[in-house]
């Protein structure tokens, strides 16, 4: 039987649940439990597909083509695991679901109620994925804030399954916020006990407390949230901010978390082997050679946009013992004058052109890697950001004049980006790119065929709708582009490089989704080891 641990957060959102969920996994999976993690988002969209970057943050992409939060990326990323699309369950999903059965007759003339129907069904599915990874604890990550209404059902359907499930069988991590005044230094516990106080009225007794705060939780502090979330003191955990995510799993087994949640599970206590972690984080940690990237896309005001490519830099940089300095440049700002297209070049070792749909912006990263073509500095775009290399290298150095993606210009009279043969009599947007894991061939010599190792076959995500025109590679590979990768169904472009550069490389997929701490993406390490050179 699965044992079910369920984090809730306080007091305000993004105050670090999915890290924390995250690390509790790695301290469990490090004294060789089987975990898995899910992340429950109240929102009603069914799925992350269609949401504005600005609004939500990454769009992370399972193996398997779901469209999810970004805390997966988290997950996946401590717990070195590949999780599903059903790890992510949404208010859309559960509420589509029982609407369609309710549509087909199945609840036999019943009243349909979010209480015994909608919970059923949140319930239903925590525990399908409990039966199908077969793991011993699973973790359950509640999004949003305790006492929001969205999120209601979702705190009932767990407070159901304590009953359900038992007592030892489920524990409730509550998460929340003790901020420090400034004009004090004073950390207040204030809004912890609030916090406390609604997740109670609502039937959920905490069984700990992670503060999240700037500074270590100080042992006043600590007494006055056990006496009023009526726990004992070492029940009271504190997480406070570090320089690195990855040090958040160290921290909290100092405390004796893992060792908390399994004496409380009834599970054995084992040790842990963290030995690879923590030579991790200090390679982060002591890293002594900066290299500036130039980081170039349209949602630069919210980094979590970007988030796996963040990290995915950090997993190569640690491996060759790199400090990486991200200079971030909106794209729209150089599409519309207010910055000059070699200043990222100009400033940086290298630039990363990110991804991002739409016409917006798109001018300004064209411009920046015709600068990057001219200087020969090293490259790599990513999805989009592949894309509109071709289009630069098409411009610029195969003198195909306005040659453009049909996204952005459908009359261009150079098509060398279009749109996928199957994507163009859908009428809905939500889900039907082209999703998930895909086999590709790589091609003999090339530079990306070397960078994975010289497979012959390699297994990348992707999220998008438009490819590389076929009718004009002729002329790309005459100018100079090489094409590096094909997917191995329909052939389509995966991977560009550039003959002659130092580094230049495009990629169709996004191999940041597959970086992990200790294997970081192949693509990204030949990207960080090219600035050294």
């Amino acid at each position: 039987m699965a044992k079910y641990v369920f984090v809730t957060g306080g007091v305000l959102s993004s105050v670090g649940k999915g890290i924390t969920t995250a690390s509790i996994g790695l301290l469990l999976k490090s004294r060789g439990y089987n975990v898995t993690a899910i992340k429950i988002d109240p929102y009603i969209n069914v799925d992350a597909g269609t949401m504005n970057p600005y609004m939500h943050g990454e769009v992370y992409v399972t193996e398997d083509g779901g469209e999810t939060d970004l805390d997966l990326g988290h997950y996946e990323r401590f717990l070195d695991t590949f999780l599903s699309k059903k790890n992510n369950i949404t208010t859309g999903q559960v509420y589509l679901t029982v609407i369609e059965r309710e549509r087909r007759g199945e609840y036999l003339g019943q009243t349909v109620q979010v209480i015994p129907h909608i919970t059923d069904e949140i319930k239903r599915r925590i525990r399908e994925v409990a039966r199908e990874t077969g793991a011993d604890v699973v973790l359950v990550e509640i999004g949003g804030t305790v006492g929001d209404i969205e999120g209601l059902p979702f705190l009932e359907a767990i407070r159901q399954m304590r009953m359900e499930e038992g007592f030892n069988n489920t524990l409730f991590i509550h998460v929340a916020l003790v901020p420090i005044l400034s004009t004090t230094g004073e950390q207040k516990t204030k809004p912890v006990q609030h916090s406390v106080q609604e997740l109670r009225r609502i039937g959920i007794q905490p069984d700990a407390v992670i503060a999240r705060s700037q500074r270590p939780l100080e042992e006043d502090a600590r007494r006055k949230i056990a006496l009023y979330a009526n726990l004992p003191p070492e029940a009271v955990f504190s997480n406070p901010d570090v320089e690195y995510i990855y040090e958040v799993p160290l921290v909290l087994e100092k405390q004796g978390l893992a060792d908390y949640v399994l004496e409380r599970l009834g599970l054995e206590k084992r040790r842990p082997d963290l030995s690879d972690w923590v030579d991790f984080v200090e390679k982060l940690r002591n890293a002594q050679k900066t290299v500036r990237i130039a980081m170039v896309g349209k949602y630069t005001r919210l980094k979590d946009s970007y988030l796996s490519i963040v990290e995915a830099v950090k997993h190569a940089a640690a491996q060759l013992g790199l400090r990486p300095v991200l200079n971030w440049y909106e794209s729209t700002q150089v599409e519309q004058g207010g910055l000059d297209p070699g200043k990222p070049v100009e400033e940086n070792d290298g630039v990363i052109v990110l991804p991002g749909f739409g016409a917006r912006g798109a001018e300004g990263k064209i411009s920046v890697i015709r600068e990057v073509i001219d200087a020969g500095k090293p490259f790599l775009g990513i999805c989009y950001g592949m894309q509109l290399a071709v289009i630069a290298i098409a411009r610029h150095l195969a003198g195909l004049e306005g040659a453009n993606s049909t996204e952005i210009d459908p009359n261009t009279p150079y098509p060398v980006i279009d749109l996928l043969e199957e994507q163009r009599h859908l009428t809905k947007l939500g889900g039907t790119m082209r999703l998930g894991s895909y086999p590709i061939k790589l091609i003999h010599n090339t530079l990306v065929y070397r960078l994975y190792g010289g497979r012959e076959i390699v297994y990348e995500r992707h999220r998008h709708r438009y490819e590389v025109n076929p009718r004009f590679l002729d002329k790309l590979v005459s100018a100079g582009m090489e094409v590096s990768g094909y997917s191995l169904e329909g052939g389509r472009v995966e991977f560009i490089e550039l003959r002659g550069s130092r580094f230049f490389v495009g990629s169709q997929p996004h191999p940041e989704f597959r970086s992990r701490p200790m294997k970081p993406a192949p693509l990204f390490r030949g990207f960080l080891e090219a600035l050294t050179r």
